[in-house]
């Protein structure tokens, strides 16, 4: 099975400018052997080889760019709790895996919480995630998120906003309410991407960059094959997500390239920082199609939304988001904006990642649909877990089934994109 790819460096995004360290990891010449093969090395690639290079295996990452090229670093960096499509797992398996839907539910913050401690990453990593109500009906949500953290004796500090502690703590009536938990936060996600890559690496794992898969060879020890090189193991970990060409036959139309764009202003001076957001905390509105940001380390406004499902790029990213963050702060309007950039994540229909395996030893996992810093670091477990055997975890998402839609990406994104305009409605409703 062939896959096209281009090489490219990364986005001109304010993560790319800002990074702690410029990957030079060398591309595949030759023939490799490794216990482990991952393809793709952003968040579940980098994670799955980090918590396997953790357990004893010899693994080898190979990257068609850049170690955290795509989603995993240009993302808005908000630090969310769980994996999409929980609620859908839990009506087909049964009230008898509630509690280990709600470990798993936290368990990305806490690998990355750890992983940030255990090896010095910088990546400014900050607790504070807000979720605002951009309607009175949604204000309901939180009671039953604060009802549901209740009954497990949630730990960490959470907190129930009204309206006006909304607009006092973010500088905008353009919210009726919110709801905060600190063990949810933000960060540089290039910068951590890149950070665990570096852990890896210290601990054995092979990364190549620049080394596009052109196809596997499967069989007792699949040969994972690049235009240079190839590496033969014992088992393969598929992580490509939005970006991903490979296995057609098993993969095509289980995953949909969705655009998200973010843009970023100069700097913000201190008094600006204390009216719109003292206490420097991610926020992402309740709408079914949402809007987000947060500060940066340096304090500027990274403000992201209206994904764009029709496969097609705005001529103008700053012109397509920018009157979006004006809507909720006009007071920015002289503020002048330094980076506009984007990307695609992987949307998958029922919202639950694609995950499963092909001929018993190449594993796949991918499309987060928009909510994939937690969960791919959870990804990164359950796919290493599964290599080794126990498919427990594994198997919950590897059962649920997907819907394909028939014909091409193209057709399939025009249908994504007809059924998110109703939610569009729902909305502005």
């Amino acid at each position: 099975m062939k896959a096209i790819h281009q090489k490219q460096e990364h986005t001109r995004s304010y993560y790319a400018a800002s990074v702690n360290e410029v990957t030079d990891y060398p591309a595949l010449e030759g023939a490799r052997s490794a216990d482990v093969c991952i393809v793709g090395a952003g968040f579940t690639g980098v994670a799955t080889a980090l918590t396997l290079a953790e357990r004893g295996y010899s693994v080898a990452l190979i990257e068609a760019n850049r170690v955290g090229w795509g989603a995993s670093g240009r993302n808005g960096g908000q630090l969310i709790n769980g994996i999409s499509g929980s609620a859908r797992i839990r009506k087909k398996h049964g009230e008898g895996i509630a509690e280990m839907l709600w470990e798993l539910k936290w368990r990305g913050n806490d690998i990355i919480y750890d992983r940030v401690e255990k090896y010095a990453i910088q990546c400014d990593l900050k607790g504070g995630f807000l979720v605002v109500a951009k309607k009175p009906r949604q204000v309901a949500y939180f009671d039953e998120y604060a009802e549901e953290w209740k009954q497990h004796k949630f730990p960490y500090k959470y907190e129930m906003w009204d309206r006006q502690k909304t607009r006092a703590m973010l500088g905008t009536d353009a919210y009726h309410g919110g709801f905060i938990c600190y063990r949810d936060g933000h960060l540089h996600p290039l910068n951590l991407c890149i950070g665990e890559a570096r852990a890896a690496h210290e601990l054995g794992v092979q990364i190549f960059e620049q080394s596009p898969v052109t196809g596997i060879e499967h069989g007792a020890r699949p040969k994972v094959k690049t235009a240079a090189g190839y590496i033969k193991a014992d088992a393969v970990v598929l992580a490509g997500n939005a970006y991903s060409l490979l296995e057609p036959k098993h993969l095509s139309n289980l995953v949909f390239p969705a655009g998200s764009y973010i843009i970023g202003t100069e700097p913000l001076p201190e008094d600006v920082v204390n009216k719109i957001n003292p206490l420097d905390v991610a926020v992402c509105d309740a709408n079914e199609v949402v809007d987000y940001y947060r500060l940066s380390a340096d304090k500027r406004l990274l403000y992201g939304g209206a994904c764009n499902y029709s496969g097609r790029d705005p001529a103008s990213i700053k012109s397509y988001i920018l009157p979006r963050m004006l809507k909720i702060y006009p007071q920015l309007k002289d503020v002048r904006i330094d980076y506009e950039w984007g990307g695609k994540i992987g949307i998958v229909l029922n919202r639950i990642p694609a995950v499963g395996r092909i001929n018993k030893n190449v594993y796949y996992c991918q499309g987060y649909s928009g909510h994939g810093v937690c969960a791919t670091h959870v990804m990164g477990e359950i796919m290493s877990d599964a290599v080794a055997g126990t498919m427990e975890r594994f198997d919950l998402f590897a059962n649920m089934g997907h819907f394909r839609i028939p014909g091409s990406k193209w057709m399939g994104n025009q249908l994504i994109a007809l059924g998110m305009l109703y939610y569009r409605m729902k909305d502005r409703l």
